[in-house]
């Protein structure tokens, strides 16, 4: 079987799940480097759970992998990108919210014969969506609720001077488009933005947030009507014990799409 070597572009909750999911000998996968704001820290992390791999800057990653997966603060993703896609490589993007003002990242993946995937994540029914979109899709609304730490901090909160602090009840902190929502909430809502790509676009992809002190998880419902179908998709997501603002299903999702690379049956669009 032809083996894949793996870059992962940050060491935070994903990271760590998904470099020791590899570590665990995933046929077809190889770990061949990981990169990190804090090279000592790393370096350590991953001795201690005996992980044998190099800590390399962004731009070396092309050297040692053949794909990236990008688990770093969205503010990060051409610094991540730009090398691997000029390398004619792969790069697996998580922040996919930062791809919606960065067009010239996928003229350059198309230039040099890279490519750029964007994993389902934590929003269930991408496949859907994107089976409809090759019809006509009338409207698609998404209605996020999250726990209000899992919001704490967003621009668009500190921008607007919305406060999540002490609820008593939910609370609508964004009503918008999934373009809006990805600059007000980078940290969150990338499932907004990867909905918007697989279907209408993130002009007309809309999306109400709310914080709700009643949920202990990240629930997201999408309702699409098309000519091909009309459906309602709902998730709840269990937040990461590491990072409440990331699902757990996350790092699985990147997991699932990574075997898909090889894997003799490959399930889903």
């Amino acid at each position: 079987m032809p083996s894949t070597r793996v870059a992962i572009a940050g060491l935070g909750a994903i990271g760590r799940a998904l470099a020791r999911a590899l570590d665990d000998d995933v046929p077809g996968l190889e770990l061949g480097a990981v990169a990190a704001r804090d090279h000592a820290k790393a370096q350590a992390w991953l001795e201690e759970h005996e992980i044998d791999c190099p800590v390399v800057p962004l731009d070396e990653m092309p050297e040692h992998a053949d794909l990236a997966v990008e688990c770093a603060p969205a503010a990060l993703i051409a610094d991540i990108c730009v090398p691997m896609l000029e390398a004619g490589k792969q790069v697996m993007v998580l922040s996919c919210g930062a791809l919606l003002p960065r067009p010239e990242l996928i003229d350059l993946a198309k230039a040099h014969g890279g490519r750029i995937m964007v994993p389902t994540g934590a929003l269930l029914g991408l496949d859907a969506v994107a089976a409809a979109a090759q019809g006509t899709i009338h409207s698609v609304r998404m209605t996020t609720r999250k726990p209000p730490n899992g919001l704490s901090g967003a621009p668009y909160l500190v921008a607007n001077k919305i406060s999540v602090e002490g609820l008593n009840e939910a609370k609508r902190v964004f009503s918008g488009t999934a373009r809006e929502a990805a600059a007000g909430f980078p940290a969150n809502v990338n499932v907004a933005a990867a909905l918007s790509l697989a279907g209408v676009g993130p002009d007309r992809t809309m999306i109400d947030i709310w914080a709700d002190p009643a949920v202990t998880r990240n629930c997201h419902t999408i309702e699409v009507d098309a000519d091909s179908a009309r459906f309602t998709l709902s998730i709840e997501n269990i937040p990461s014990e590491e990072n409440p603002k990331t699902g757990r299903i996350t790092a699985l999702s990147v997991l699932a799409a990574l075997r898909k690379l090889h894997a003799p049956l490959a399930v889903g669009t």
